[in-house]
């Protein structure tokens, strides 16, 4: 099975820079997105032989985040069921037989980290959530975390040390969720790989010159280890900010 996850950064404006030429070329079974940035009934184009998914921000144009499966997930919910969380169309949670997918766009701690206190509260819940449905089978968590964890997966990690994303409270978070369970499955393939990173600023050829950072992720149930395939990063596949990250795993 073949999972996909990109932060599009503006669906709208991604279909406008190739999202569906990688799209088909890709062929995913499942394909999750973080700031669609729209509303579902904005939509005029369609996505043949998937069923859709759509979770959206209260305010408009913001967050957003929307699952492409080609099967029929078991269930689908929406959020955590915590209200003051629930209001920027972060979480959606596909049921499938052999796991629970997991759709998520962390909040980001903003400049100065104004939202940093928000950003913690967020962790210990979402936390919490993940390994509640972990009760019932096994979890796959894909998205934009917000986060670079280690050292490695930034360029320059001294000089962005208190900077959103990469400040000792939000690695530490991570840290954390990983000893609860989870596996980071880029690193379980790639501990070592330098310079593998997902998203660049738009500021001074960032890109080009490959300073990045890597902040989406798909992790998953320790006990889904044993069937992994393999992890990928699609630098090379432009449209926004972030590139396109992988998984394929043995599933049905």
């Amino acid at each position: 099975m073949k999972l996909i996850s990109w932060n599009v950064n503006g669906l709208r404006a991604c279909m406008n820079k190739g999202f569906m030429s990688f799209f088909k070329e890709v062929d995913a079974d499942i394909f999750c997105i973080q700031e669609s940035k729209m509303q579902k009934d904005q939509a005029d184009f369609y996505f043949e032989g998937y069923h859709e998914f759509w979770n959206s921000a209260e305010k408009k144009g913001y967050s957003g985040v929307v699952i492409f499966s080609k099967n029929q997930p078991l269930s689908v919910t929406y959020d955590m069921g915590i209200e003051h969380h629930d209001k920027e169309g972060r979480i959606i949670c596909a049921e499938f037989k052999e796991f629970y997918l997991v759709n998520v766009y962390t909040p980001n701690s903003k400049r100065e980290l104004e939202r940093l206190e928000y950003r913690m509260e967020w962790e210990d819940d979402f936390r919490s959530y993940l390994k509640n449905l972990e009760k019932t089978k096994p979890v796959i968590v894909c998205g934009d975390l917000n986060v670079a964890h280690k050292e490695i997966d930034l360029k320059n990690p001294k000089t962005n040390r208190r900077n959103a994303g990469f400040t000792d409270e939000e690695r530490e978070k991570m840290s954390i969720l990983l000893e609860s369970g989870f596996v980071d499955t880029f690193r379980h393939f790639y501990p070592t790989l330098e310079g593998a990173y997902s998203w660049w600023s738009y500021m001074g050829k960032a890109r080009a010159n490959n300073i990045g950072w890597r902040i989406d992720y798909f992790l998953c149930s320790e006990i889904l280890r044993s069937k992994l395939i393999d992890a990928k990063i699609y630098p090379e596949i432009l449209g926004s900010d972030h590139c396109p990250v992988g998984l394929e795993i043995h599933a049905e």
